[in-house]
């Protein structure tokens, strides 16, 4: 799915009204229309018996609240529509709006934060609308009526719909600016906004829906949207197909390379995870030290020692000498390098990530302290541009390798992705993966129960895996993101957010992946 930015959402409005010729007015009586059935749904009894609050400002978004306020008086709700700005601010669509909600009968009111009566009949309402900002929104909320207004809908006990985007949540980066509303349904029109995908504002918006207001299908599909949501269409394509007489070695070749005294969990769990996905055949590297507590739980992998003894404190650029030809030898074997679950900070370990990334041409997953060996080195990750490598850091390793989120997660991602020519996962809430090209793709699976230590050497796993087994890189890296979280989501339905751990992650890739190829047929 597309998603707008802001200056992107005024193009479209704008070659609506004057090269289509559709009245603007009739964009906003769509989008009124629209707000009002969705408040209607939300009502918990008929709508003679129940009462709406409606929160406008001054510009078109403001509008559309006035006409929806309009709509469900004539629907037999009683309405009272307050104004947060200055009445002579109106804009020409808004104004009109206003006049034919007088017509009905009910008057545009000021909002005043010090009135009882207005805050009593707020938060005895029923459903409440918020149209106090619009997309266009780029700066905090205001102290004063503005942000009182704001206060004062999330604390109403019925329903917050908001028109087009919850106020307060900046449309590009799904920051909040200031304070924001708290939805519970948010109606946005055409096309889905970025913020709303992403950030905060993926968790005030509510449940999002999309909503024609007349504007020209053509034009919608003639926008180019460099950001897009990962759907399960998307995660379909990445699975590979799989010849009916194919052997292992038709279906990829991963080697991991990780661990350490200590943590011996992590490599374990991706060369678990890569093996559930599909891999053919899939190695772990691991130091000496910790070789045989590899080898007692990996079945499905086939795990060797590594000389490099970088986990103890005997270890030194002799032993590390030894491990990096025997690393290079066995990915000579191998399609996919799945690189630094639970290798350790040790400089051994840091600069045998960093030969291994200039000596390799070799697609490379780089992950956890495989990443934090870029610290300071970020010119080796450079020195890699035309070879395929995947970055998969969460906020504090993206800071370590220069990442900055000021911008916001999307555009952090996009920027970074395209300084060094590598794809970018950019985990959190709303997983983000970035090109080279400028490209991102938004994750629309997962759920707070996948913030454990194991879940992201799992989403290792399951890159090298599917990247292995031949998908391309942006579908191997999106994609194994949204099963991810797929599989994710039915572990919580399982077991709760609680409970579940990453082996119940892996666990349910079996159930993701079926349903994937029904998906595809």
């Amino acid at each position: 799915m597309k998603l707008a930015s802001a200056a992107q959402m005024r193009e479209l409005d704008r070659r609506a009204v004057e090269e289509r010729r559709i009245p603007s007015i009739d964009l906003m009586e769509r989008a009124a229309a629209e707000v009002a059935q969705a408040a209607l749904d939300l009502l918990p009894d008929k709508p003679a018996k129940c009462r709406a609050a409606v929160f406008c400002g001054p510009g078109n978004n403001g509008g559309d609240g006035v006409g929806a306020a309009r709509l469900l008086f004539l629907m037999g709700l009683k309405v009272r529509v307050f104004l947060v700005g200055e009445y002579g601010r109106l804009t020409p669509d808004a104004m009109e709006e206003t006049g034919r909600l007088s017509e009905c009968g009910v008057e545009l009111e000021g909002f005043d934060p010090a009135d009882r009566d207005q805050a009593s009949w707020a938060r005895g309402s029923h459903v409440v609308v918020d149209a106090l900002f619009g997309v266009g929104l780029s700066r905090d909320i205001a102290p004063g009526s503005e942000a009182a207004a704001v206060d004062l809908i999330n604390s109403c006990r019925g329903a917050v719909v908001a028109a087009d985007i919850a106020s307060g949540v900046e449309a590009d980066t799904g920051r909040v600016l200031g304070r924001g509303v708290k939805a519970d349904r948010t109606v946005t029109f055409s096309l889905k906004k970025i913020g709303q995908a992403v950030g905060d504002g993926a968790v005030l918006s509510g449940r999002v829906t999309v909503h024609d207001i007349g504007i020209p299908a053509a034009l919608l599909r003639e926008a180019v949207c460099p950001v897009q949501t990962v759907e399960a269409d998307f995660a379909a394509a990445a699975l590979p197909p799989r010849k009916k007489d194919g052997h292992k070695g038709d279906f990829g070749k991963v080697l991991v390379v990780g661990g350490s005294v200590g943590y011996t969990g992590a490599p374990y769990l991706t060369a678990l995870a890569a093996a559930r996905s599909g891999c053919g055949l899939v190695y772990l590297g691991v130091p000496d030290s910790i070789w045989q507590a590899e080898a007692a739980k990996c079945v499905c992998a086939m795990p060797f020692p590594l000389s490099g003894g970088w986990g103890d404190r005997l270890s030194g650029k002799a032993r590390l000498r030894r491990a990096l030809p025997a690393v290079l030898e066995k990915l000579g074997d191998c399609d996919v390098l799945a690189l630094g679950p639970g290798l350790g900070r040790h400089e051994e370990a840091a600069q045998l990530v960093r030969d291994v990334l200039v000596r390799t041409e070799k697609p490379v997953v780089l992950d956890a302290d495989g990443i934090n060996a870029l610290e300071g080195h970020i010119d080796i990750l450079d020195s890699r541009r035309g070879r395929v490598t995947i970055l998969t850091p969460h906020d504090g390793e993206f800071a370590r390798i220069g990442g900055s989120l000021a911008g916001g997660r999307v555009e952090a991602a996009r920027a970074f992705a395209r300084a060094h020519g590598c794809i970018l996962v950019l985990k959190g809430h709303r997983t983000v993966a970035a090109v080279p090209e400028g490209n991102a793709l938004v994750n629309t699976t997962g759920n707070a129960g996948l913030a454990k230590g194991g879940s992201g050497d799992v989403l290792t796993g399951l890159t090298a895996s599917l990247l292995a087994q031949g998908a391309s890189p942006v579908l191997a890296a999106a994609g194994a993101v949204w099963i991810h979280g797929r599989a994710g989501d039915l572990a919580a339905e399982a077991l709760t957010e609680y409970c579940m751990t990453p082996e119940d992650v892996i666990a349910a890739f079996p159930r993701v992946f079926s349903e994937l190829q029904k998906h595809g047929t």
